[in-house]
This record gives structure tokens, C-alpha cells and sequence, in this order.
């Protein structure tokens, strides 16, 4: 899978999320929550990247967050 990143990049990438878009990363979660009902993980990174203007590591970042977060859920 191409959208598979390092634990320790992606915990740098998250770190550095709030400093360059302005936004924490919940923020950024919430609007991944509340946006299209897209299912691919590259739809929802570029819905992101066009709709929010963030930069494809960001984006990137952000989804595999959420499906990191909504896999947890599912499991408990």
C-alpha cells in the first residue's frame, strides 16, 4: 500500500500539521468525519488537498489518522 507510513513519519508529520496549516490535527479530523462519504483512501486525500489546499503529506497524514482512529473504534 502505497499510503503506509513509518510510525515515527507519521507522528512527525501529525506534530508538524498545527504549525503549518493553522488548524490541530482533531480539527482536521472532524472535517475528514464530516466531509463527502468517500471511501478510497487517495479520494479523501485529494478532496483535502483541493478542497482545503494542504499539501499531500498533510493530507496524506490526516487520513491515515482518521482510519487509524476509525479502526480503533470499530475494535472496541
Amino acid at each position: 500500500m502505497s499510503h503506509v507510513l513509518s510510525e515515527e513519519t507519521h507522528r512527525n508529520m501529525l506534530a508538524r500539521i498545527p504549525h503549518c496549516t493553522g488548524r490541530e490535527v482533531s480539527d482536521w479530523l472532524r472535517t475528514v468525519e464530516e466531509g463527502p462519504a468517500l471511501f478510497r483512501f487517495e479520494e479523501k486525500v485529494s478532496w483535502l488537498r483541493h478542497e482545503h489546499n494542504l499539501a499531500y503529506g498533510h493530507a496524506k497524514a490526516i487520513v491515515h489518522e482518521y482510519d487509524l482512529r476509525r479502526a480503533a473504534r470499530k475494535l472496541l
